[in-house]
């Protein structure tokens, strides 16, 4: 339940660097196998594709519209300096009525303006939600004063080598969900990740893939995790974990390989 009254899936899918055919069918595959969050954004280039597998999955009666709830995000630069063509620019591409929730995808000048304007399109219903990307512990002290709409999430990078477990708590602690982005590591990043030991050995107590433990792992810090895949197995498995628990022991293990190991600038 986000501050806000809105439900949100505890897992979803991420669309970075899925383009054209391929991001509509790991949507729609995804639609089709049960998820019901989807992110995307500006910069990753397949708005459209987004929306029209949300169209595609609703006419086909896989779901209903309110059952789903789409992420896109506002990039810094020009769409932060001039926001209302931007956000009516992500209306126009996604084309599903409404956006469930805007972000901003990271800090940058004139964000204040541009989070502003989203506020202007959420008093009109057009956007049901707002959040915001990549800020900690500084950006948000000084960022919250300054808007009126309270953010529902706050999407952070976040994996078992990059806990950032002190701004967690923090965003938790404003009543404001937290979401991970690269939970699983991130592209070129994942060969050491994939191969730990612990990981292994927790997977192989639970007769799971290092994956799900990872999965698992997130949903039980209660961080929402938005996994990418175009492998339909590996779409289908991400979202087979809430039938077994890792133990406190377990989690403990987990925390200790923190590393602060960012695989991304922001």
């Amino acid at each position: 339940m986000l501050n806000n009254g809105m439900q949100l899936s505890t897992l979803g899918i991420g669309t970075y660097s899925l383009k054209k055919d391929v991001c509509f069918n790991s949507v729609y595959t995804a639609l089709k196998g049960g998820y019901r969050l989807i992110d995307t954004a500006y910069m990753y280039g397949n708005e459209q594709e987004v929306g029209r597998a949300v169209r595609q999955a609703i006419a086909d009666g896989i779901c209903q519209r309110e059952d789903i709830t789409v992420i896109t995000k506002l990039y810094p630069g020009e769409q932060y300096a001039n926001p209302e063509p931007a956000i009516q620019m992500a209306l126009d591409k996604l084309n599903i009525d409404y956006i469930d929730i805007m972000l901003l995808h990271h800090p940058g000048t004139n964000d204040v303006k541009a989070y502003r304007a989203m506020e202007k399109y959420h008093a009109e219903g057009r956007i049901h939600a707002l959040g915001i990307s990549c800020f900690y512990i500084k950006e948000l002290t000084e960022f919250l004063p300054k808007i009126s709409v309270k953010p529902v999430l706050v999407q952070n990078e976040i994996h078992p080598y990059y806990q950032d477990t002190k701004v967690v708590e923090f965003i938790q602690k404003q009543g404001i969900t937290v979401q991970a982005w690269y939970p699983l590591g991130g592209r070129g990043f994942q060969s050491e990740l994939f191969k730990d030991p612990v990981l292994t050995r927790i997977a192989r107590a639970h007769r799971r893939s290092l994956v799900q433990v990872i999965l698992r792992w997130h949903y039980q810090r209660q961080v929402v995790a938005i996994p990418g895949s175009s492998n339909p197995a590996h779409i289908a498995e991400n979202l087979n974990i809430f039938d077994f628990e890792l133990t406190d022991s377990e989690m403990a293990q987990i925390a200790s390989l923190n590393r602060n190991e960012k695989h991304d600038w922001y």
